[in-house]
């Protein structure tokens, strides 16, 4: 229906037929070659699968040192109210509808568009709220699908590191997860939990105000 509707639109309204040569013009095949890894070629599946898991993941079960946890001082434990309806329609009205859906296959304009209903978004909160009540989280949450994907402009594909993981949730998980983030992060400041220097992750923190940070140092120094 996109397509008959853009022919007839350019048939009918526009009159400009060469504007159809985009379409029918011949495309560059991206390079292909064999992924090597550790001095030998990925040639089956689970081949390649060794090699991306063990170059994205070359972390996982590395013992991380969590003593300094103990040095830091406890504040006083404070009341987690429920979420609000407001919390939610806060956090997708900032999520781009063009984004990649994940397991679930629904797209942001579609959670969107249930969420505009008072009775789905309460059944939203509700579910996130028992999650915080109950202690659990939902295994449909920790669901995700990885695509590994091509870095532009490389002059070789050879190595994993020539690719990038992009990993996708269900977008209901990151819904909630976005207004945990936002509660969260307001908790944080509010109560001076924060590191005057943290810079990463913080609302109106951008990678500006990390250079002018790092200018600073450099010409006091």
């Amino acid at each position: 229906m996109f397509f008959d509707d853009k022919i007839h639109e350019i048939a009918s309204s526009n009159k400009r037929p060469w504007n159809l040569m985009n379409w029918v013009w011949k495309k560059s095949m991206p390079a292909i070659e064999t992924i090597s890894y550790e001095n030998h070629p990925c040639n089956t599946l689970m081949d390649l699968w060794h090699a991306l898991h063990n170059f994205y993941n070359s972390a996982e079960n590395r013992l991380v040192n969590v003593c300094f946890l103990n040095e830091i001082l406890q504040a006083n434990t404070i009341e987690w109210p429920t979420f609000s309806k407001q919390e939610f329609r806060d956090a997708i009205a900032k999520c781009s509808s063009l984004s990649s859906p994940g397991p679930d296959h629904i797209s942001w304009r579609y959670l969107k568009s249930l969420l505009s209903n008072n009775l789905c978004l309460e059944k939203i909160r509700n579910i996130a709220d028992a999650c915080f009540m109950l202690e659990y989280w939902l295994s449909h949450f920790k669901s995700t699908s990885t695509v590994v994907i091509p870095k532009p402009n490389k002059d070789s594909y050879s190595t994993p590191k020539s690719f990038c993981p992009i990993v996708l949730l269900n977008t209901t998980d990151k819904l909630i997860k976005k207004v945990i983030s936002n509660r969260l992060q307001f908790q944080m400041t509010a109560n001076s939990f924060l590191d005057p220097n943290q810079l990463g992750g913080i609302r109106q923190q951008s990678t500006i105000d990390a250079s002018i940070y790092l200018i600073y140092l450099i010409r006091a120094g």
